[in-house]
Formats: C-alpha cells, structure tokens, sequence
C-alpha cells in the first residue's frame, strides 16, 4: 500500500485473475449507486487475459473467435485518443481499463497529457480508472508503477508476471472506497496470497523500489532505445519506428517480424515479436549494457539479409 498509495490488496495466481477480480469490484462499486452502471471500456489492440471476461475486455478480435457469445458490457476505443474516449463515457460507464504502457499491441506509451485526460473524465462520469500494469508494473519502466511516470493515480492497478520473480501470483490492488463494496465471498481463490508466492513476492518488494535499482533500469532503457535508433538510422527500409520506456522497448518494422526473431535466436539471443511487426524487448532488469550491446549486435548481424 506504501508503494501504491492504494487501500487494500487482494492476491491471486496469475494477471488474468488479477484483472477478473478488478472487472468484478468495478461492477459491484457502480452496482451500489446504479445497476445498469455497469459498461466498461478498454483500448483496440489492448490485452488483459484468456479468462471469458478478460478475453472480451482484450482489444483484439482474433482472441475473441470462437469463444462467443462472449460477456456483455465491453466497448473499445483507439488507445491515446481521448475525443473517441469521452464520446463513448457516460453515466452508465463503470470503469475504463487501460494498460498503462500497451506491450502485446506493439509497446504504446501514452501520448502528453492522455492519462491525465482519462482521469479526469473518469472523475466526470464517476467511473473507476484500472491501470493493467501486469506487463509494464514492477519496475519495468523505470518506476516501480509505471503510472508514477505519469503523475495519474488509478482507482485500481493490477499486477502480476514479475511481482514474485518467476513464482506465480497476481494482484489487484485498490482503493479502500472501491474494496468497500466486496463482501466476505464476494470473491475468493484457493491458492492466492499462498506462503511461497507471497515470500517470493516479498523479495521482489525488497528489490524493485530501491532507487538505485530503478535508476539502473532507466539508464540501461536509455542506452538500449539509443541503440535501436542507431539501428533505425541504419536500416531505415526495415524499422520504421523506435518507441517505450525503461525496459519496455519495441522496433516496429515494415515486414513481418517472426522470421527475425527465430534468426536472432539461433545466434542465441530470445527477442519477441508482436502485433506481427514490432520487436519486442522486455529483458530481466538486470541486464547490463553488454548485453545489450550483445543482443544489438545479434540484430544488426541478420537485417542485412533483409533489406
């Protein structure tokens, strides 16, 4: 709660949990004032989970097939457009959910002033804000939420993926006025905020928020995003645009991006590659600027073949 400035947590096993439990403390908060408040809109090429619920607030129609009718009560709008945004928000909204940083729809950083933007018309319609920060929390950014760069505090955050380091747990954390609408049973899990995730997760709180440890992953980002510029000037026909934060970077390409990775991994580097032409980098947080350097080298080596 320190870390957050949030009221109360709730943990689980993994980011789709974490972001089923947000969904269902939206609902039931709007559900005291209002029973068909109850709308929540998320983000085109957005992802928050494989649950039936988290599948349907994900921004993606190619997750969706064969899996319907899927739930109602989801809409979507074009992540940093806030016009489209206040045009679809009205009193029967419950909730906007939003990754803070998109990562699965190709690493987007808000635009100046969206977030600010979206809490604001959160406040106006008396809807939660939900920051998904499974991918881009725990430091990744350069923060420990990633929100702090931002200056916009969420009425929920969720979390998971490096919360215990490799041990599985997840975790919504919220406001103690929207915590005050679950009831005993409400919700529940077997295995949630059980002793060897929560260890696991301890050390990882004894670590991450540390300054020097943040401030290490804000010179590493750095230096990694200055390289892929330099990429960028050399392969101009190949990358189109470098963009993130910290250690969340993303290359978008003009072709295709697959084969590129499966080459970068035969000399031994894993990359990622998503939205079908954006290389993705989240590396442990502790990579040093040799292996960057490393990894780098691995890329410049196959685009020639590319080009």
């Amino acid at each position: 709660m320190k870390l957050s400035g949030l009221g109360k947590a709730f943990f689980g096993n993994s980011g789709a949990e974490a972001n089923e439990g947000a969904i269902k403390v939206a609902r039931k908060y709007a559900h005291q004032t209002d029973p068909e408040k109850s709308m929540i809109l998320t983000a085109w090429n957005s992802f928050h989970g494989r649950t039936i619920a988290t599948l349907t607030a994900t921004g993606q129609t190619h997750y969706h097939e064969g899996f319907g009718p899927l739930p109602d009560g989801f809409d979507y709008v074009h992540y940093n457009d806030l016009a489209e945004l206040e045009s679809k928000m009205n009193d029967k909204t419950c909730a906007v959910m939003l990754e803070t940083i998109q990562g699965e729809g190709g690493v987007y950083t808000p635009a100046p002033g969206y977030l600010e933007g979206v809490r604001k018309l959160c406040d106006k319609y008396h809807a939660l804000l939900i920051f998904d920060e499974i991918q881009a929390g725990i430091g990744r950014s350069g923060k420990f939420f990633a929100y702090e760069k931002y200056g916009v505090k969420p009425d929920i955050v969720t979390l998971a993926k490096g919360l215990a380091g490799g041990v599985p747990i997840g975790a919504f954390i919220t406001t103690n006025e929207a915590a005050a609408a679950m009831k005993p049973g409400d919700h529940g899990t077997t295995f949630g905020g059980n002793p060897l995730a929560c260890a696991a997760a301890n050390v990882v709180l004894d670590t991450v928020p540390k300054a020097d440890f943040l401030a290490h992953v804000e010179s590493v980002g750095s230096y990694f995003k200055a390289k892929l510029l330099k990429l960028q000037e050399k392969y101009p026909s190949l990358i189109k645009e470098v963009r993130g934060t910290g250690l969340i970077l993303g290359a978008e390409l003009t072709i295709p991006g697959r084969d590129i990775v499966n080459d970068v991994l035969a000399k031994g580097a894993i990359i990622n590659c998503t939205a079908g032409n954006v290389l993705r980098f989240i590396p442990p947080l502790i990579i040093t600027e040799e292996q960057v350097d490393e990894v780098v080298s691995m890329i410049d080596d196959v685009l020639p073949k590319y080009c």
